[in-house]
């Protein structure tokens, strides 16, 4: 059996869902309640591959909220995700993908070392970040978006902003080994670490978001925004291509310019209807047969067998594995999401 964990974009959001889904008491509190809510367990899922098997699972909503972070409520964040794998190891799910801000707090706040959770010593190999199925989601969509587009990758400037994190580093690896791309605009905070990447890439230029986005025929992002900055059309070079690759997915709703094509980074669609609710809930939009590539991990690794933690760790992706699990993806029918 596969898991899910997952969470809601704001506090508004979380009262609007919980109470479609029932939890009356949930649905008029103020964020001190939500810092102290327990996961639950809400929907059971069925997915069947094209191969014919077909496995079942469970989303379990860790009542986290980005609200938490912003009000420096740590502590409550970090309690959140506990709990959540706590409460998917103790109903017997084999395989768990954290998803949005799940595998962040898990890597930022260094969880690996508070493995023990009131009575329940955290097996990690029952846990994954479905950060490699997301990495090798983006740059096939990179790839098919630039092709959709016009925009040869030979001829590119592809800008990954957050390429020091575990999914924008992969993606650099990736576009630098495999695309044959012309250059790669490295954009992040930590200047050490993007320095260090570039040493080994053996290239990219480093820069800031404003001096790269006017060179930028693509720009991948997968990094949180800055507080205060936004997209202003003069930034951007037309035509180009924003994959979007944040939760919550907003460049659509930001950055609508002619010629500028924002795709929603890091989202799969199975060949086949999945039997769910939750996911039209966390994104509001997506229709049944899409799905984050960091759930799909976790599906991916229940259809295989594949108990083990196959995503762990920052900047621990390699080309091997991306192409590893980019194989069974399309053996079991999902394919990246270019529209």
């Amino acid at each position: 059996m596969f898991g899910l964990i997952g969470h809601l974009t704001s506090l508004s959001h979380a009262r609007e869902v919980a109470k479609e889904l029932g939890y009356d008491e949930y649905a008029e509190q103020d964020l001190d309640f939500w810092c102290v809510a327990p996961p639950q367990i809400v929907e059971d899922i069925s997915v069947k591959s094209i191969t014919g098997k077909t496995i079942v699972g469970k989303y379990v909503e860790s009542c986290f909220l980005p609200e938490m972070l912003l009000t420096k409520k740590f502590k409550a964040a970090t309690r959140k995700i506990l709990n959540a794998m706590a409460h998917a190891q103790k109903n017997g799910i084999n395989i768990t993908a954290l998803g949005g801000f799940s595998s962040i707090i898990f890597e930022n706040f260094n969880l690996m070392e508070m493995r023990q959770v009131r009575n329940i010593q955290l097996e990690i190999e029952r846990f994954t970040t479905g950060n490699t199925h997301t990495a090798y989601i983006i740059c096939r969509q990179v790839e098919a978006a630039a092709q959709k587009y016009g925009i040869p990758l030979s001829q590119a400037t592809v800008t990954v902003c957050g390429a020091t994190g575990d999914i924008g580093s992969a993606v650099c690896r990736w576009l630098h080994a495999r695309t044959g791309v012309l250059d790669i605009i490295l954009v992040a905070r930590n200047q050490e670490r993007l320095r260090s990447l570039r040493t080994s890439l053996g290239r990219g230029r480093i820069m800031t978001i404003e001096e790269a986005l006017p060179q930028s025929d693509i720009v991948v992002w997968v990094a949180s925004m800055a507080k205060g900055m936004e997209i202003r059309p003069e930034m951007l070079k037309q035509p180009c291509i924003l994959i979007d690759g944040g939760y919550p997915k907003n460049l659509a709703n930001t950055v609508q310019i002619p010629d500028v094509h924002v795709i929603n980074g890091g989202m799969v669609e199975h060949a086949l209807d999945i039997d769910w609710k939750i996911m039209k809930w966390v994104s509001r939009c997506a229709p049944s047969r899409q799905l984050f590539a960091c759930f799909a991990e976790s599906m991916l690794l229940e259809f295989e067998g594949w108990y083990t933690n196959f995503s762990w760790g920052r900047n621990q992706i390699t080309i091997e594995k991306m192409e590893q699990i980019g194989a069974v993806s399309v053996k079991h029918g999902f394919k990246p999401l270019v529209s």
